[in-house]
């Protein structure tokens, strides 16, 4: 499958963010699934029923409804899954990446539901927005992949109005899935970009120290795979999956896959 862009790429100084925009240039997050054509829409369908069908939870804990009339900017909008549904749901939407495919495709993606977004090619380090800018920042799977993870969360707050949220996800580094991927020796997804960094409840914490108040809940635990066949894959949908599910729910929450954050900028 291919799929032509136009845009120029962005100057970057830094060798290390070069590598990251040229990695996800080549790879677009779970193209493995889709079958219909890049670009189309029935591509873009095959990638929002595979997301949300991975990511239960996510529609739980991010009201993609709930900003009407509100300015929101996503950091890393790969071809703007998540974005569109905030679009939907009558947001102000504005989506960077510092990969010029994404956001090719994420122009596309929005033309074709008939919704409006801005859309820019940029380093969510070094953002080209005014102060208190935006009334929400998403980042959801963005900073375990960036190169300087505490430039992107002081430019986040930089740019968030008073009172405003930013909505983010990291991996938990003492999580099932990286427990698993270990055990079963199955690689996780892009773990061969050249940033990948877990991090610990704790971690966490300290890396949003800059918020005035935030949360963090662990999320994503075991749904049956569609990625992954074979006797690893069958033994992982048929047994763990189902016996990890049966366990109390107050005793694995911490080992949450992703860890979910809701922080504020009071003052």
């Amino acid at each position: 499958m291919s799929f032509t862009i136009s845009l120029p790429p962005i100057p970057l100084s830094d060798p290390l963010l070069i590598a990251i925009r040229d990695y996800w240039n080549e790879h677009i997050h779970d193209l493995e699934v889709a079958t219909e054509p890049i670009g189309s829409l029935g591509f873009f369908d095959q990638l929002d029923e595979y997301r949300f069908d991975k990511l239960r939870y996510l529609p739980q804990f991010v009201d993609f409804g709930g900003y009407q009339d509100k300015n929101l900017l996503e950091i890393g909008c790969g071809v703007a899954i998540d974005l569109a549904r905030f679009a939907r749901g009558g947001a102000k939407v504005t989506g960077i990446d510092l990969a010029e495919v994404s956001i090719s495709l994420a122009q596309e993606n929005l033309t074709q539901r008939g919704l409006r977004a801005n859309f820019n090619v940029m380093n969510g380090e070094a953002l080209d927005f005014e102060d208190e800018s935006f009334d929400v920042v998403y980042a959801h799977g963005v900073l375990q992949y960036t190169a300087h993870a505490d430039r992107m969360i002081a430019e986040i707050n930089r740019v968030l109005r008073m009172d405003g949220e930013a909505i983010m996800m990291v991996y938990n580094r003492n999580s099932w899935l990286n427990a698993m991927s270990k055990v079963m020796k199955v690689g996780l997804e892009h773990e061969d970009a050249p940033v990948l960094k877990k991090y610990s409840i704790k971690e966490f914490e300290q890396l949003l120290s800059p918020f005035d108040d935030s949360t963090i809940i662990p999320e994503r635990f075991p749904v049956e795979t569609k990625l992954h066949h074979g006797i690893k894959a069958a033994l992982f949908n048929k047994g763990f999956v189902k016996v990890f599910n049966l366990l109390p729910k107050s005793l694995v929450r911490p080992l949450g896959w992703h860890l979910m954050a809701s922080a504020r900028k009071n003052h």
